[in-house]
């Protein structure tokens, strides 16, 4: 996501960077809400939700993770909290999609002292998903997801993933498509209960298989291969 949708919050956990400091998130949903307002502006959209428990612990320049993506608080005020969404963000997620009366997962952004339970997510989302299809079993949900063809390397069974926010393990994967088991607790806490047929989310892939597969890329590509280096192994 671009940089400028995270801003500074009040003792997150940081991890410093090249190019700064991210904040991480946990996939655990303990907060939702329910967009009051959606305003399309020059620069994207101004988005304000109403969210009673996590406005009173937010405030101006901390991060939230609104359905998966990383946005910075501009203001809480009462019950409600506002961000400035910028159009690129609109475009690559599911959030240019969002209306007055839509129900979004929330997660502040992990601070000091606070449980990893689930597991290490930046609220950068790397595309999206069509939701398929769900089979009832007899103690969780099957959920079948269709993703962007570029996701599907980086989603591996029993492999994480982040699906609207909310931190999940891979069931299985097939050519095109990948599975997720959902308790009776995530469905009743989390907006994927409410998922029809053709339902897009957002998906972060897992850090640690994003990292292999772009080493793995760049061990295969011919980037780097220079006369010298032929020379150097005897080929020229």
């Amino acid at each position: 996501m671009p940089p400028d949708e995270c801003g500074t919050g009040f003792q997150p956990v940081n991890i410093r960077s090249h190019e700064g400091v991210l904040k991480m998130f946990t996939g655990i949903i303990r907060h939702s809400g329910n967009v009051t307002n959606f305003r399309p502006n020059a620069a994207g959209a101004r988005l304000t939700i109403g969210a009673p428990k996590l406005a009173s612990a937010v405030g101006e320049g901390d991060s939230v993770a609104v359905n998966g993506v990383c946005l910075t608080v501009a203001s809480a005020d009462g019950p409600l909290i506002e961000f400035d969404v910028v159009a690129e963000t609109l475009r690559k997620t599911t959030l240019g999609g969002l209306r007055k009366g839509s129900h979004v997962n929330l997660e502040g952004s992990l601070r000091i002292g606070d449980s990893l339970d689930g597991h290490f997510v930046q609220g950068h989302v790397d595309g999206t998903a069509e939701f398929v299809r769900s089979e009832i079993g007899t103690g969780d949900h099957m959920y079948w997801f269709s993703p962007q063809a570029h996701l599907l390397d980086c989603i591996v069974p029993k492999g994480s993933v982040t699906i609207d926010g909310v931190s999940l393990t891979i069931a299985e994967v097939d050519e095109s498509r990948f599975s997720v088991a959902l308790i009776p607790t995530t469905l009743e806490l989390t907006t994927l209960a409410h998922l029809e047929a053709g339902s897009r989310v957002n998906i972060e892939t897992d850090i640690l298989a994003r990292t292999i597969v772009h080493y793995l890329a760049r061990q295969k590509s011919p980037v780097g291969l220079t006369r010298e280096t032929l020379k150097s192994h005897g080929f020229a």
